[in-house]
């Protein structure tokens, strides 16, 4: 255990793709912490998904880099992995649309260093906009400083943990790097991954859990996410049967899942979200579900659709 926080060495990796404003704008939360990573890296496909001078940006005490990687969320955390040195303790991934309380690494922290048989964490949201047309940078700001404001920390308290979980949530997860060594995202899984994050927290030693104020707001933004939903719609399907075979999931969560989402696609297809591409996703589950029964089932299947 350390004797202070501050001796603590935190590092957040942020895997963006064509959302060059979005992750921008992730940098001034980050700037806030009452703790200092000690390490930023943003892991994009080309220099165009970052277009602006981070060094200008980032508290000049934080280390940050910006690395080009092949795309996909599995290949750009795993670059990003690579740039780690053996000095920092616990590493944190974040979605580039995650607004961070100021309060979420030292509270990160301090549940590690509580709950010495927890290797993986993921937070509690504050506000989550995936589900909706999602927020405004402007709502998500204004939610996190009421937060924040309201938040009385108490050093002496063991931060309270939610509940145990199978793996991670990718949009706000964070893992004990002592633990991880060598461990790394499964390239099979490509473009967004889907479940990448479950896979990756069932493969570490200790428990995942999820814990109260390592916390923030998801704004869930839709520019650049969903072009085609027949990709996702397939890998909704195909992810979870190889995640099953491999033996990172049960059969049980991974039909509960599986059913959950091709369920509501058909539901929902009656009256779509306008940011949502219903009908894809329906035809993207269909063929997952006729590849799993014809024995051709591959999440990089995907990349021919």
């Amino acid at each position: 255990m350390f004797t202070s926080q501050s001796e603590a060495r935190v590092a957040i990796i942020v895997a963006s793709k064509g959302r060059s404003d979005v992750l921008q704008g992730l940098v001034p939360f980050i700037n806030r912490q009452t703790l200092k990573p000690a390490k930023l890296v943003f892991a994009v496909t080309s220099p165009a998904d970052a277009d602006f001078d981070l060094e200008t940006l980032l508290d000049p005490a934080i280390s940050g880099e910006v690395i080009i990687s092949a795309a996909g969320a599995c290949k750009q955390r795993n670059r990003a992995l690579d740039r780690l040195g053996d000095d920092i303790d616990f590493c944190v991934f974040y979605d580039d649309d995650f607004y961070p309380s100021r309060h979420a690494l030292s509270e990160l922290v301090r549940g590690f260093e509580f709950h010495e048989d927890v290797d993986g964490i993921t937070g509690t949201l504050v506000a989550d906009g995936i589900n909706g047309p999602g927020l405004s940078p402007q709502e998500a700001a204004t939610m996190l400083s009421d937060w924040d404001t309201a938040f009385d920390p108490d050093p002496q308290a063991p931060p309270r943990i939610v509940r145990d979980t199978l793996g991670l949530y990718g949009c706000n997860m964070a893992i004990r790097s002592s633990a991880a060594h060598g461990l790394r995202f499964d390239e099979v899984l490509p473009a967004y991954g889907w479940q990448e994050d479950v896979d990756f927290g069932a493969r570490l030693p200790g428990r995942c859990v999820q814990i109260e104020n390592f916390t923030g707001v998801h704004l869930g933004t839709k520019a650049g996410r969903e072009s085609r939903g027949e990709l996702l719609g397939y890998s909704q399907v195909v992810n979870l049967h190889y995640l099953w075979r491999k033996g990172t999931v049960t059969a049980g969560h991974a039909l509960n899942l599986v059913l959950r989402n091709v369920v509501a696609n058909h539901v929902k297809a009656l009256r779509p979200e306008p940011w949502i591409d219903r009908a894809g996703r329906m035809r993207g589950n269909w063929r997952g579900l006729c590849d799993v029964l014809l024995g051709r089932a591959t999440p990089g299947r995907i990349d021919s659709l």
